[in-house]
C-alpha cells in the first residue's frame, strides 16, 4: 500500500460505516440525545435485529458506546466530531437537492 492510500485508509474506512442510510438515521437520533435500542428502533420504525445490527458496526468502529441502564442497552455518539460529520452531510445533500431542483447544472451540451 502506498502513503496515500495509507494516509486516506482510517478517513475511507469512517466513511464506508457511515455509508448506509440506517446508519446515518440512527447517527441523527443519537446527534439530540443518548439512547436505548428499544426507542431507537421504534422511532425510526425498523426492526429490532435490524437497527442492532447497524448499532454493533458503529460500535465496532467507535463511532458509537453503549452502557447498560438495568435491562436495556443505551447509545450515544463517542464523539462530537461524528455530529459536526452528520450535519455538514446533511448541509451539503440539502444543497444537491437545491441544485437539482433548480435546473440541471450542464445546460447546451452538444447532441
Amino acid at each position: 500500500m502506498n502513503n496515500i492510500e495509507e494516509e486516506y485508509k482510517a478517513e475511507a474506512e469512517l466513511l464506508k460505516t457511515l455509508g448506509h442510510p440506517i446508519r446515518l438515521k440512527i447517527i441523527e437520533v443519537l446527534v439530540s440525545n443518548k439512547s436505548c435500542v428499544k426507542n431507537i428502533w421504534e422511532s425510526l420504525g425498523l426492526p429490532q435485529a435490524t437497527v442492532s445490527q447497524h448499532l454493533i458496526s458503529l460500535k465496532n468502529k467507535g463511532i458509537v458506546s453503549c452502557k447498560r441502564d438495568g435491562v436495556m442497552m443505551c447509545y450515544e455518539l463517542n464523539d462530537k466530531r461524528i455530529e459536526k460529520i452528520f450535519k455538514d452531510l446533511k448541509e451539503y445533500g440539502n444543497c444537491l437537492n437545491t441544485l437539482k431542483a433548480d435546473k440541471p447544472i450542464l445546460l447546451n451540451l452538444p447532441k
